[in-house]
């Protein structure tokens, strides 16, 4: 597991366009590459997912298979944002985030109390110390789109890898009416797995059934090929 560009012990450049995710997704490749491997699985939760959906397009000679935790696709994520109001004001957060100054009221201990195991935290809470709070929010800052909020009309780019997509439907931030039509992005089998009792975390939330449908997708996967 990757810690991505303003993380823990990975370089933290200055500047939003620096964490354009266009470089994002070539860090992937990057560490792909570096371990001496010509593809992968790749998975992805939140901007990881963002990311991961952007390595499976830009570069599928690579992308073995996608696995996506509570990150609707790219384009459905746009539609509602464009179109459904609840998503609208659920997306108040982003514009939070890219305001001047918004790292300043971040501190590690904030960011790792979702960790319920006190050893856990502890190292979370290391990890976010060496950090850099700014870099965190250029994501934001660079990739997160300002009103008015439109649909993506650019030609699509169908995944080719088979998906795997997690969605816990608590989620107050990415609502599940982004899942729709899914299965028109992709070009292989999509298996969409929705998880009532979790939120946006689903893989700590529901932590044994994520990781168990994993595994067994995978099988299912491996035994096809």
């Amino acid at each position: 597991a990757i810690d991505q560009r303003g993380y823990n012990r990975s370089d933290k450049p200055k500047g939003k366009e620096s964490y354009d995710m266009s470089l994002l997704v070539d860090d992937v490749r990057a560490v792909i590459r570096h371990l001496g491997s010509e593809k992968a699985i790749v998975v992805g939760h939140d901007w990881g997912g963002r990311v991961a959906w952007g390595v499976a397009m830009k570069y599928p000679e690579i992308t073995d298979k996608l696995i996506i935790c509570n990150l609707p696709h790219p384009r459905g994520i746009a539609r509602e944002r464009a179109h459904n109001n609840a998503q609208k004001r659920s997306s108040a957060y982003a514009r939070r985030f890219q305001e001047e100054g918004a790292h300043e009221n971040m501190t590690a201990e904030r960011l790792a109390r979702r960790i319920r195991d006190p050893k856990v935290k502890e190292r979370y809470i290391e990890a976010f110390r060496r950090s850099d709070f700014e870099a965190m929010l250029h994501y934001y800052k660079q990739n997160y789109p300002e009103p008015p909020y439109l649909e993506d009309e650019s030609p699509v780019v169908k995944v080719k890898a088979p998906v795997l997509l997690f969605h816990g439907l608590r989620d107050t931030a990415l609502m599940y009416g982004a899942l729709n039509d899914t299965w028109e992005w992709v070009e292989k089998d999509l298996t969409l797995v929705t998880i009532p009792g979790a939120a946006h975390w689903v893989q700590d939330e529901a932590a044994d059934f994520v990781s168990a449908m994993m595994k067994a997708w995978l099988g299912v996967q491996a035994a096809n090929n």
